[in-house]
């Protein structure tokens, strides 16, 4: 499929899900406190940050498209300057070499996903973004950590994992990785719920959803290390940075001085208004979506 194919087909493709009636956005921007903000001035925001990352539900059909739109004018607008890189939760760090791969074009798309274990909503809702970073030439960071040892670490502890070979540890934030803050902690378990059935086993449970937040973080510096001056657009469930927390207390362990955005994407029936109790300093932007509109098939 030649670029200007693919171009033609990714926004025929998101059109449907970022516009309603004519004209009509099927999302809305704020800021941290509930003030209405235009697109531009997140773009803007994104280019004076180190990584901005995009919180979502995974089913949220009209977030990933706003996250492609997020994407694209950046790179459109920003790449000349410095250089971007998409980083994903949605692959785990040990089919990296597979991606590169791909990217080069040294393998095809089937067997790309063949090999990288793509998540089931991969085509419809991340496909757009990877296929225009190939296009640009741009890298594309595989940043979770391998699902296996996030869940030997739910099974057996953070120890668990000093057993590992070098090559199985490379894959993951270095070891030991940091715990979970306090007030993570806290929003973490109120999650869960207070049942005693969810209370068993909780800590090390806790201990995984570190892992998983600080192996992304720290594939995120070292992207940031490896090019100077350039910005990662990073997507992960919103659970992992909002309000701050998670992804981004590890950020800041591992790079200091990285200024980071979080943009939270969530759904609601009346997304055009905004509820103070709900979302204010949920992030940096915070993005209502039509909750009315069909969900993404994972």
């Amino acid at each position: 499929m030649n670029n200007s194919f693919f171009g033609i087909a990714v926004l025929l493709l998101f059109a449907g899900a970022v516009f309603g009636q004519p004209g009509e956005k099927l999302y809305r921007i704020f800021d941290s406190k509930g003030t209405p903000v235009a697109f531009d001035e997140l773009i803007a925001s994104c280019g004076e940050a180190d990584a901005v990352f995009l919180g979502e539900y995974h089913d949220d059909a009209v977030g990933h498209a706003f996250q492609f739109e997020v994407f694209q004018a950046v790179v459109n607008r920003l790449n000349a300057e410095r250089k971007i890189i998409l980083s994903l939760e949605m692959f785990e760090r040990d089919v990296q070499v597979v991606l590169n791969e791909y990217l080069a074009g040294q393998i095809t798309e089937n067997h790309f996903m063949l090999s990288s274990r793509p998540w089931g909503n991969y085509k419809t809702d991340y496909r757009p973004l990877v296929e225009l970073a190939k296009e640009k030439r741009l890298p594309v960071v595989a940043a979770n950590a391998p699902r296996r040892y996030v869940n030997m670490v739910s099974r057996g502890g953070r120890n668990a994992l000093s057993g590992l070979s070098k090559e199985a540890k490379s894959w993951l934030a270095p070891l030991p990785y940091a715990e979970a803050s306090p007030e993570y902690e806290k929003k973490f378990k109120a999650l869960m719920g207070s049942s005693s059935e969810a209370m068993m086993g909780l800590d090390n449970i806790l201990s995984s959803q570190s892992l998983w937040d600080a192996t992304m973080a720290y594939w995120i510096a070292d992207s940031l290390k490896r090019n100077k001056g350039g910005l990662v657009v990073h997507l992960n469930g919103g659970f992992h940075t909002e309000r701050r927390l998670g992804t981004i207390e590890h950020l800041a362990k591992y790079r200091k001085k990285a200024k980071a955005i979080v943009v939270n994407i969530r759904y609601e029936d009346d997304f055009r208004n905004f509820d103070k109790a709900k979302h204010t300093d949920s992030g940096d932007f915070v993005v209502l979506t039509d909750a009315k509109q069909p969900r993404s098939k994972r």
